[in-house]
């Protein structure tokens, strides 16, 4: 019997990375090309007598009423120019950036072939690391100043917020941003439903980006991963223990969806957790889904967290 559940074992795993394997090779041939555009570059160079030719070619920019001498004061301002400079030793090659972009599209449009193949723009913004990179349609917008490295000098962050400010995030940045036109809203403000909601969101990781560790798709170091693969069948039972799965209440998400040092089980255990544990939970969730069913993605994105938990088989690792 050992023997026999072995080899069922064992060809799963080898039907599984052939079909990875010939999704890679499909992706591979698909043709994509991303035109970049240093705004940061056009803006911090300019002077200011070109500053109504710059507003004319990128008028999304330049928000109506906000007077012209706000942007001239950005452009000499001394601050600003030393984190332009340092934005600059970065990434003054940005190819590598835009190799990286185009594995991500190839592997979009290999998914979502309707998808337009966007313009990539940089920018330095004003450190907003909620958006630190925006898909809309036909434009990625990439906020340079927040992918300088964790350590940097200019950045008077959390640490579990900081982390993430390296340039390998760039790509996991873009597919969250992209995951919100592609998953259904959430109407499901069940501990569950976030959960699954964020799931998804991870799973399309999984596709999009399959070169990427478990931990740079979550923005969590290896640490922490461990931590939560470790801990899976406490963290489930917790949940299930004190009926979280099916409760609305708003504190939940920031107990254990949003981003946060540390997720808040009211236990010894909270310091040495991270935060976000109810979106890795979601994530198994999903994928254990995936893995048992047959279901085109598009259909996958629009199930109902309850549908996709009831049918997704999934017993958390021991």
């Amino acid at each position: 019997m050992r023997v026999y559940l072995f080899s069922i074992v064992f060809c799963f795993a080898f039907f599984s990375c052939d079909k990875k394997a010939s999704v890679e090779k499909e992706v591979k041939e698909i043709p994509v090309a991303i035109k970049v555009e240093r705004f940061d570059k056009v803006f911090f160079e300019s002077k200011p007598e070109d500053l109504q030719k710059i507003k004319q070619q990128y008028p999304f920019f330049f928000p109506v009423g906000v007077p012209d001498s706000v942007w001239v004061n950005k452009i000499q301002h001394p601050l600003w120019r030393e984190l332009y400079k340092e934005v600059q030793k970065k990434y003054s090659n940005i190819e590598p950036v835009q190799s990286d972009m185009v594995t991500l599209f190839k592997h979009i449009k290999h998914y979502f072939p309707k998808t337009r193949t966007p313009k990539l723009i940089t920018v330095i913004a004003e450190m907003d690391y909620t958006n630190k990179s925006i898909y809309a349609d036909s434009l990625v917008i990439v906020s340079l100043e927040l992918y300088l490295g964790k350590n940097h000098k200019f950045y008077e962050f959390p640490k579990y917020i900081k982390q993430n400010f390296e340039q390998r995030q760039i790509m996991p940045d873009v597919v969250t941003s992209f995951a919100t036109s592609k998953i259904e809203i959430n109407k499901d403000r069940t501990l569950l439903g976030q959960m699954v909601y964020y799931g998804k969101q991870l799973y399309l990781k999984d596709l999009l980006l399959p070169s990427y560790t478990d931990a740079e798709k979550i923005g969590y170091t290896s640490k922490q991963i461990i931590w939560c693969q470790e801990n899976e069948m406490y963290i489930w039972r917790y949940f299930l223990e004190n009926n979280l799965l099916y409760s609305d209440d708003s504190k939940l998400s920031s107990r254990f969806i949003a981003p946060a040092p540390f997720s808040k089980f009211y236990l010894e255990i909270d310091n040495e957790s991270p935060g976000q544990v109810g979106a890795w939970m979601g994530w198994q969730i999903v994928r254990s889904f995936a893995e048992n069913n047959t279901v085109a993605l598009t259909d996958l994105l629009k199930m109902p967290a309850k549908e996709i938990f009831e049918k997704s088989k999934y017993k958390p690792k021991k």
